[in-house]
């Protein structure tokens, strides 16, 4: 059975959230050097690569600017060469790549009602 788009706009903004909040109060340095937040980055940019592949079409393509390929594949570059996982490679993605990816969900969200359902749930 389907999901609805929603359940994926909210997987994405979560586990953005997720990736913020663990690498918050670190540089790259520290960083590079503390497998936790590596680990806890790559985990969910799986979550975020995996959820982008079951948006529909018609939705990313309302979004060109974001590469929703490249972000399709780096599940995949993270599952299967995760010996050559680098450092460098998930912290540019963090520091560049999240937050036009975040606003760009935040406005599917919006059009498929996915950010007003999450807000509704907490009150």
């Amino acid at each position: 059975m389907e999901k609805d788009s929603g359940v994926y706009v909210r997987h994405i903004l979560e586990a953005i959230a997720n990736i913020e909040e663990d690498t918050a109060g670190y540089d790259f340095e520290k960083f590079r050097t503390d497998r936790r937040p590596r680990q806890l980055v790559e985990r969910n940019l799986e979550i975020i690569s995996e959820a982008s592949r079951r948006l529909p079409a018609e939705l990313k393509a309302q979004e060109p600017s974001i590469q929703w390929q490249a972000i399709a594949g780096i599940g995949n570059i993270l599952r299967h060469d995760y010996h050559e996982t680098y450092p460098t490679v998930l912290w540019e993605t963090c520091k560049k790549d999240l937050r036009p990816l975040k606003d760009a969900i935040g406005r599917i969200g919006n059009r498929v009602g996915a950010v007003r359902r999450r807000k509704a749930k907490r009150t």
